[in-house]
């Protein structure tokens, strides 16, 4: 029995670029282009046509997926991700190869796909589950628990016109995942959504992966594809770059992403007033000299480069490091007024610099992000600058116990001295 639930064979999506669109024109407009053609087509001899652009969002990609597979898609941004669901979901069709799909699709790919804006959310519900194919007692029979997920029950009889965005997601999520398709296919519109419900989203897809039905999974979070996914594809420039076991590929796309980024703090999208802004990173050590890595226990030296583009004399600084497991992961944070100290004459350009005396990290490759804040605390302070962007920092191992072992075997990020001691039982005999 063939269990494939969907097959890709050399599929290509081409789009032509810079193409203008041609405009509607009144009569006159008409009748004067009529006239002068032929002394445009007179200026134009000798001159270059010039070429039509074209540019192939994806490029013979062929994969197969299970019945009962989970399979995370990643990649950067503009890498094909979406274009390939939008084939698969017959919204877009291919320029050249072939999808088979086998089974009902759900899917969720932008706010909004799928429902019509006149409409109540009530009758969108009924709508995409007859879209499915799915009958109205089928429906009916799920209508409470789509209701009850999505928590907007006050504004079902609304047109959801007037959703909002987050609005839109909570019941498109809870209409696509509970209206049983055999195959879910889910983009990165979650990040639409607050923190709870994206819980509340994966833990829902966790249960339709458990119960045996197939999903494809498009997400920038790592760690949610690594949880949700039993294998992952790695798209880059239309193509399929790397296929394997989820952890495979993600320390592949992590390690490649980095390595690409040789100042991810320069060109990133950020938040704040702009009045600093951090523009390098490096790693020191305490006499200043550059460093390629981190030692576990050692001491070193986080350095962020800066330039002051509007911060007074009058004004005081806090600057905060962040570190992160390769997957995006929070481990801890270290703002200057943990320890009271405030940066109030800060140059031109200068070097934001936190010494770590003792660094408390197994041997890995990490992340360090930034945030500045002026005139208070990490929380009731004015956001300078905050890059949306992490540097890499590689850390080896080194004798962090001082017991001449550097290769600690440890099963998670963090290093901790401790000491052990025993004592006599309250039964023992003296």
């Amino acid at each position: 029995m063939n269990n494939t639930a969907i097959r890709v064979e050399k599929l290509g999506k081409q789009y032509r670029i810079g193409a203008r669109q041609a405009g509607y024109s009144t009569i006159r407009e008409t009748v004067t282009d009529l006239a002068v053609a032929p002394l445009r087509r007179l200026r134009r001899l000798g001159q270059p046509t010039p070429a039509e652009e074209s540019i192939w969002a994806l490029k013979d990609v062929s994969f197969e997926v299970k019945q009962g597979e989970v399979v995370g898609i990643i990649g950067r941004n503009g890498a094909g991700k979406t274009t390939l669901l939008k084939v698969l979901c017959r919204i877009t069709e291919p320029t050249e190869g072939r999808a088979e799909i086998h089974g009902r699709v759900g899917s969720l790919l932008e706010v909004g796909t799928g429902f019509h804006p006149e409409l109540t959310g009530r009758e969108n519900v009924y709508l995409n589950g007859a879209i499915l194919g799915m009958k109205r007692v089928e429906i009916d029979r799920k209508f409470d628990e789509i209701v009850d997920f999505s928590g907007i029950e006050r504004f079902l009889d609304t047109p959801v016109k007037r959703y909002s965005s987050g609005m839109y997601v909570r019941l498109a999520f809870a209409v696509a995942a509970h209206l049983e398709p055999e195959i879910l296919l889910v983009d990165e519109v979650l990040s639409v959504g607050d923190a709870g419900f994206q819980k509340k989203c994966l833990g829902k897809m966790n249960d339709v992966a458990q119960e045996g039905r197939t999903v494809l999974f498009v997400s920038h979070n790592m760690g949610a594809v690594e949880s949700l996914c039993t294998r992952a594809l790695q798209i880059d420039r239309g193509r399929i770059a790397l296929s394997g076991g989820t952890e495979q590929v993600i320390s592949s796309y992590l390690a490649e992403t980095y390595r690409r980024s040789a100042n991810p703090f320069l060109d990133c999208p950020r938040s704040g007033t702009g009045k600093i802004r951090v523009v390098g990173f490096r790693l020191e050590s305490p006499c200043g000299e550059v460093l390629e890595f981190a030692q576990s226990g050692r001491p070193i030296v986080v350095a962020f480069e800066f330039e002051n583009h509007g911060c007074g004399p009058g004004d005081r600084v806090s600057v905060g490091l962040s570190v992160h497991t390769d997957r995006e992961i929070g481990i801890f944070h270290h703002y200057s007024d943990f320890s009271d100290t405030y940066f109030e004459h800060v140059p031109a350009s200068g070097i934001f610099k936190c010494l770590i005396p003792d660094v408390p990290l197994a041997p890995g490759n990490y992340l360090v992000g930034c945030r500045v804040v002026m005139n208070g605390n990490r929380v009731t302070g004015e956001e300078v600058d905050w890059p949306r962007a992490y540097a890499p920092m590689t850390v080896v191992g080194a004798d962090f116990y001082g017991v001449g072992n550097s290769n600690v075997s440890t099963w998670g990020p963090i290093l901790v001295r401790a000491e052990w001691s025993q004592s006599l039982g309250e039964d023992s005999d003296a």
